[in-house]
């Protein structure tokens, strides 16, 4: 089931059944897709027999691209969307990286009948996100579009580059992306400490979030805290198996 069509738009969708607890995977912004998901965590999870749910959110990876529709909000009411064409009617987990953190938890906070646990890795949570995230996003914009960097990487054979870049170029020139962000409040103390579920948060020591995450350990009634030595914002990337065996305890308790 690699395409279907939710709430009106087309998702990217990679579905593996099973029997045990159902385990959403949200990826982050712009360059992020699915694949960061397919190729780290969601094969180990689905071999404990959980049904994994991995898709491209709207305007990245093979997903639609709207001109609109970006904020948090509207990501949730794609989760639900996506969950509803595939039939799952229980509670999920839901496993979120960079903003894909932002969606798990905003998702728990709206629809707290939807979500059983999240599991956020260097989630932006808390603080200024909104603002550095939506300045820097803003800066890449106009530089992908005042120097044609795609046309640029064309010409130097760079195609998978080129292609990278026209997809950046299209996501943030071409939609509200990053208006809708720049309208995204943070989450306060008094949003997390109404959150219910149980939450695994894992942040790099030298992460410019690492904050977040002792936020989030403070106010969140249910959250574990694991801060991986020597990282910043890559963890998902540079500490995959660490992760993977976190993962796997955090949804194997009962």
């Amino acid at each position: 089931m690699p395409d279907l069509l939710a709430g009106g738009t087309r998702f990217h969708v990679q579905h593996i059944p099973g029997d045990g607890p159902a385990v959403v995977f949200l990826h982050g912004l712009v360059l992020d897709n699915l694949s960061s998901f397919y190729y780290t965590l969601a094969g180990p999870v689905a071999a404990t027999g959980a049904e994994a749910v991995l898709y491209d959110l709207r305007g990245h990876g093979r997903s639609e691209r709207p001109p609109t529709g970006y904020d948090v909000h509207d990501a949730v009411t794609d989760l639900v969307a996506v969950l509803d064409v595939l039939g799952i009617d229980r509670p999920v987990h839901l496993v979120g990286n960079s903003y894909g953190g932002v969606i798990a938890l905003r998702a728990a906070l709206d629809r707290p009948d939807l979500v059983a646990g999240l599991a956020l890795i260097e989630a932006h949570a808390t603080g200024d996100w909104i603002d550095r995230m939506s300045d820097t996003l803003a800066v890449a914009a106009l530089g992908l579009e005042h120097d044609r960097v795609p046309e640029q990487l064309r010409r130097l054979g760079a195609r998978k580059e080129a292609r990278m870049a026209a997809t950046a170029d299209a996501l943030l020139n071409g939609t509200t992306l990053i208006d809708d962000l720049a309208a995204t409040p943070p989450f306060g103390p008094a949003e997390l400490t109404s959150v219910r579920c149980p939450v695994l948060a894992l942040y790099g020591e030298h992460s410019e979030l690492a904050g977040a995450g002792r936020d989030l350990g403070l106010h969140i009634p249910d959250c574990t805290v694991h801060v991986l030595p020597g990282l910043a914002h890559t963890v998902l990337r540079e500490a995959t198996a660490e992760v993977r065996d976190l993962l796997l305890d955090w949804l194997g308790q009962p």
